[in-house]
């Protein structure tokens, strides 16, 4: 088994490890929260990082009406130009801490007056050092370049620390993600199947929408780093203006379809792909698959995870993107290449 297979079933225990060992900066910025909260955060994050702070945006935006954005950190690094309003909260993501961009821009918004947190694996990097409040995923050492446990660790981290400033995310449903992303990994044999079966594959898009958006990202960032798939994420709305011209008979075309308000939408989007001639693989529940013409499906199972009152895919996302692990892990073993080791990169990317 590859060290990033290994790394993608470490995957519950890493959740469990989350909810069951809380970081104790999540109460002391519960306090801070419920007197004072920020008038803008800003996500400042690079690679599987960066799809994890997408995931956040929509989450302090929809659950919280806090504005966000995702940092360009050039504008601190290189630029010199990083201007913040007041009250501004400042996200550092990196699972390594040594991202020099990162903890550049994270030491520039201090300097700015930003309050600071550092989301990483590794809390006595410099970017533990650097933030006012460190709070670590608990995923152990990831020895796979291939970042897969990181990243569901932070898009959990980022719902436990959305709970802080007082989102109404029940930490019932929290308790129910480590079994949610269990069930997708007895899926395995399965995913494996339909990976061969894409050997040949050279290209491809990933679409996904709302809160699952950075699940594309994901999971296109994947098959090009472990397999060489030349392949592009897309919101669903987006590709509708414009990129869909591409699309071809046979053209590979993965559709994250969860349940929610992104729905109706994706299933307008999947039928104009089947009209193509797209080679359609939808990943989602069987409740949301079944009645769409696809080519292929990745099922999900018990991955329906919402809190009331907040929209219905709001955590699908961590179980969703597990599946989409194992197809890459599973499509690069086939084309007989190394997960593990892919050409040029290394774990820890410095870059300003």
């Amino acid at each position: 088994m590859s060290l990033m297979l290994k790394e993608i079933h470490e995957q519950p225990a890493v959740l469990e490890r989350i909810l069951d060992q809380p970081a104790p900066a999540l109460e002391d910025l519960a306090k801070r929260f419920s007197a004072s909260r920020p008038a803008m955060i800003v996500l400042v994050a690079r690679g599987t990082s960066d799809n994890a702070a997408l995931f956040g945006r929509y989450l302090f935006e929809i659950t919280l009406g806090i504005p966000t954005m995702l940092a360009a950190p050039s504008v601190a690094t290189l630029y010199r130009r990083l201007v913040l309003p007041r009250d501004t909260l400042v996200i550092g993501i990196s699972q390594s801490g040594e991202s020099t961009d990162i903890n550049s821009y994270v030491e520039s918004a201090k300097r700015n007056g930003a309050l600071t947190i550092g989301i990483t694996n590794e809390p006595s990097s410099t970017l533990g050092a650097l933030a006012d409040e460190v709070l670590p995923t608990e995923a152990g050492k990831e020895s796979s370049v291939a970042a897969t446990k990181t990243y569901t660790a932070q898009m959990f981290m980022l719902c436990c620390l959305a709970r802080a400033l007082g989102a109404r995310i029940a930490e019932s449903d929290l308790r129910l993600a480590p079994a949610a992303v269990r069930a997708q990994l007895n899926r395995e044999d399965s995913v494996q199947a339909l990976a061969a079966e894409f050997l040949d594959m050279s290209h491809s898009v990933v679409l996904g929408r709302g809160f699952n958006y950075a699940n594309s990202f994901e999971f296109a960032l994947k098959l090009m780093e472990t397999s060489y798939v030349v392949s592009t994420a897309f919101s669903g709305a987006d590709f509708a203006h414009g990129p869909i011209a591409m699309v071809e008979e046979g053209f590979p075309v993965f559709v994250f379809v969860p349940p929610g308000p992104t729905a109706g939408e994706t299933d307008k989007l999947i039928t104009r792909l089947r009209q193509a001639r797209a080679e359609t693989i939808g990943i989602g529940p069987s409740s949301m698959l079944d009645g769409l013409r696809l080519s292929h499906r990745i099922e999900l199972s018990g991955s329906t995870l919402h809190s009331t009152g907040l929209p219905d895919d709001i955590l699908t996302p961590i179980p969703a993107i597990v599946p989409a692990q194992m197809f890459a892990a599973h499509l690069a073993a086939a084309k007989g290449l190394d997960p593990d080791k892919p050409r040029m990169l290394s774990k820890v990317t410095q870059t300003l």
